[in-house]
């Protein structure tokens, strides 16, 4: 599934931290290499990401972007 800007929110922010949720086809999606990047004027390395779908929820760590390519890492 590609990304979609409307499936991603914003549930909470404070002091600069984020915490997002993003209603993806699978959990794995916004894991993958390049998959956020259409939202990296948005996300901050730091923030957290609670994912839902189909097959179940995770929970990402944004990290520190480069040259407007996103990446996560798994929670835990």
């Amino acid at each position: 599934m590609a990304f979609n800007l409307r499936n991603l929110s914003v549930l909470a922010y404070a002091n600069g931290f984020t915490l997002w949720h993003y209603k993806a086809e699978t959990k794995s999606d916004p894991a993958i290499p390049g998959f956020l990047d259409e939202a990296a004027d948005m996300l901050t390395a730091g923030d957290l990401m609670m994912v839902s779908a189909r097959d179940g929820a995770t929970m990402l760590c944004v990290l520190p972007s480069i040259e407007g390519a996103v990446f996560t890492a798994p929670m835990g």
